[in-house]
Order: structure tokens, then sequence, then C-alpha cells
């Protein structure tokens, strides 16, 4: 009786420390925000560091090949876009901004260290500039 109790009870923190360990610092399907940075084809980007103007052309011929996406923000926090199930349409418009300032709305989510952030909305961002006298 002794042994089943203790094998029941192994069996129980087994279980229990295994879920504290697996859902530690991972976010799942927050509420939407909103993001602003540059659309960056991450092979070329983590590769060798390539992105902004100089680059759009590349980002967009690899973006249209499959290559992920994804937004780097002013702060040097990198997003992974991801489709929504329910609207991909944001997503693929994303696809013809490569290389451009845009300003992304979805819930972000974290898994293992990698961050994500679903398309939900997307808009280019105006550059602003400053009027001359």
């Amino acid at each position: 009786m002794k042994r089943i109790f203790l094998v029941v009870e192994l069996f129980a923190v087994l279980v229990l420390s295994t879920n504290l360990f697996a859902s530690k610092g991972e976010e799942h399907g927050g509420s939407a925000v909103t993001l602003q940075g540059e659309i960056v084809d991450l092979g070329c980007y983590l590769d060798h560091a390539a992105m902004g103007p100089k680059h759009k052309e590349c980002a967009a011929m690899c973006i249209a090949g499959g290559m992920p996406m994804g937004l780097l923000t002013s702060d040097g926090k990198l997003y992974l876009l991801t489709m929504s199930h329910d609207d991909a349409a944001p997503f693929n418009a994303s696809k013809k901004l490569a290389a451009e300032m845009v300003s992304i709305t979805g819930p972000v989510n974290e898994r293992n260290g990698m961050k994500s952030i679903e398309v939900t909305a997307v808009k280019p961002v105006k550059s602003e500039t400053k009027a001359t006298k």
C-alpha cells in the first residue's frame, strides 16, 4: 500500500512540476496591441543584419519566395509576423510593405523566447517631415 501511495505521490509531483515549467515565461492569445517598426525578411536580417531602403528589393523577393517576415521595433525587439486564421488579408498586405515602417495591430505571443504578433491590421507609417522656412 505504501508503494502505491509513493508512486501516486511521485506522479503528482512530476505532473505539477512539468506544468509549472511548461508555462513559465509564455504568453498566449493576449489582447491586441499596436506596434511600429520595419518589416524585415528574417533570413537576411538574422544572417547579415540586412534592413532598410537599400534592402527593399531583396527583402520583397525573399518574402515573395516564402521567407518569414518580422517586425523590428525601434527599441530593437524582433517579432515574427503570423497570419490570423480568421483573416489572412492583413498578413498578405504586410508582404508588400517589406523594408518599410509600418504599424501592426494584433495579439502578441511568446514561446521559448520567441516573440510573435498575429497581424490583424497593418498600415504604413508616414514619416514626419519638418516644415522648412
